[in-house]
């Protein structure tokens, strides 16, 4: 078929993970910006000939930085672009959000389609395992990172910038992934009616698979396949963190890795001499999120969003999800990959068709913000050269709350690329009222255990719901309460609230 000049291609794309090393000095390892130059310059090697890549880097429309954890810059992208010495048009960066680089791709995407833009950067970096590695060390050196001067230029910011949690919701100690994802794992086990040690070895065989995908990655920062026992299993090197996930349960952030990938007009790759059977197409993608804060889904155990988005994704490609031969989706923990094939319709279990072509961000490496770059560079390599061939990506932002979709072919789209934002669709769908403040009748609906270093339970949270199915949040103090919800099932048990709105059990 005829490719129009403005249909936006893939062209390159790279990923690059700096290991543990004894022999470099921890000042002496990459920055995040100096990792986000070399990795884009790597894309751009990527492109098929490094002159052809090098003059998509001199023309660039856009160059944007996924935002990094490990250090705040002020303006990253410029940083990066002077490394490389490139001056593009425009910069940009993004806020907070696992989501952050399929919705860059699918802006770029529409921008490029529409002719607003005709080149654009897209690179992320995180370095935290060299960030801790010097809070840890005995001599605590300085790192020699940058600092820009206070009158750097502000880039465009793409994406929602907007607190993760209610106050109530940050009473009761849910200010990281870590302590959240655990909820919402309690409530999928409770809401299938699985029992403790089934729901043990499930996300245990979950994890194992993408552990042996992880195995075979180049650029995968653990590369040591794991049975479900040795994932969901407590002992010395595996501590309980947040129950019911072990540390082998949790994203590994503890990583220095970046990916970056170029995107451009179907024109411009022509104009700098890429051939066209190397090209991967953006077909379609969808952006939407959840109600905002938890309090006021209406369980916790789905995503009404995922579900639309996904959806309205397949169909604008024209595609059913038995089309797709390969997916990645966003698992940071067990329970944001479950909850999304449920919303997408896909078995957790299938091994022809595994769930991540990276090995996920436990194993692979959950470079903060910027994972879905490494998803996308993966996906460009196995689309690449091949014909009739379909994958899925999707990607999270915070608490199951921001999302994005992107469905890549080999092949070019029949009517461009196509893109839809449903957030009307999904703001209409029910949420909880706010709750009293009864001290009874309430039914515990989820909860975990927050765990010291040493491996003891140290506190619980819970989400319960009253009488008119109001949601509220409350704290488990008692060590034999502690005890009996990680040894019997404690959603959909009856309980109270004290006097300093802890729960106490009833039944």
């Amino acid at each position: 078929m005829t490719i129009l000049p403005n249909t936006p291609v893939l062209v390159g794309s790279a990923q690059l993970t700096n290991r543990r090393d004894s022999d470099i000095a921890l000042t002496e390892r990459d920055e995040p910006v100096e990792l986000m130059a070399k990795v884009l310059d790597l894309a751009a090697q990527d492109c098929g000939s490094k002159n052809a890549g090098r003059k998509l880097l001199e023309q660039a429309s856009l160059l944007c930085t996924i935002q990094s954890l490990a250090w705040q810059y002020i303006n990253p992208a410029q940083l990066v672009a002077q490394k490389l010495s490139i001056e593009p048009k425009a910069l940009s960066t993004t806020t907070t959000g696992g989501n952050s680089p399929q919705m860059v791709a699918s802006y770029a995407a529409r921008a490029i389609q529409d002719g607003r833009l005709d080149i654009v950067l897209v690179t992320g970096a995180d370095c935290v395992y060299t960030r801790r590695a010097a809070r840890k060390d005995p001599t605590h050196p300085a790192l020699p990172w940058t600092v820009q001067p206070e009158d750097t230029p502000i880039p465009l910011t793409l994406g929602t910038n907007k607190d993760p949690t209610t106050t109530a919701e940050s009473e009761v100690g849910l200010d990281r992934p870590a302590k959240v994802f655990p909820l919402f794992e309690n409530a999928i086990r409770h809401a299938n009616g699985w029992t403790l040690d089934e729901h043990r070895k499930k996300i245990g065989q979950l994890w194992s698979s993408l552990s042996k995908i992880a195995e075979n990655n180049p650029h995968a920062w653990q590369q040591q396949a794991k049975t479900a026992e040795e994932i969901y299993q407590v002992d010395e090197t595996n501590r309980m963190v947040c129950f019911p996930y072990t540390k082998l349960l949790n994203a590994n952030m503890q990583v220095d890795q970046g990916a970056a990938f170029i995107m451009c007009s179907y024109e411009a790759a022509q104009r700098v001499g890429i051939d066209s059977d190397s090209l991967v197409f953006p077909v379609s993608g969808a952006d939407a999120d959840d109600h905002w804060f938890m309090s006021h889904r209406w369980d916790l155990h789905s995503s009404p969003a995922i579900k639309i988005a996904g959806e309205s994704a397949l169909e604008m490609a024209d595609k059913s999800i038995d089309d797709i031969e390969f997916v990645d989706l966003y698992s940071c923990f067990p329970s944001a990959v479950q909850i999304a094939a449920n919303a997408l319709r896909l078995p957790t279990n299938d091994p022809s068709r595994p769930l991540s072509i990276t090995g996920g961000l436990t194993f692979a490496g959950g470079p903060g913000n910027n994972y879905v770059s490494h998803s996308i560079s993966a996906m460009h390599k196995l689309l690449r050269g091949q014909s009739h061939k379909w994958g899925i990506i999707t990607g999270l932002g915070w608490y199951v709350t921001k999302h994005s979709l992107g469905v890549w072919s080999s092949d070019p789209p029949q009517n461009g690329f196509q893109y839809a934002n449903p957030q009307e669709d999904v703001n209409k769908l029910p949420q909880r009222p706010p709750t009293s403040t009864e001290h009874h009748d309430i039914t515990v609906e989820t909860y975990t255990v927050w765990h010291n270093r040493d491996g003891s339970p140290e506190l619980g949270i819970a989400s319960y719901l009253n009488g008119d199915g109001g949601r509220g949040w409350a704290k488990i103090h008692d060590q034999d309460t502690l005890i009996e919800i990680e040894n019997n099932e404690g959603c959909g048990r009856r309980a109270e609230l004290n006097d300093t709105y802890s729960i106490v059990l009833v039944d």
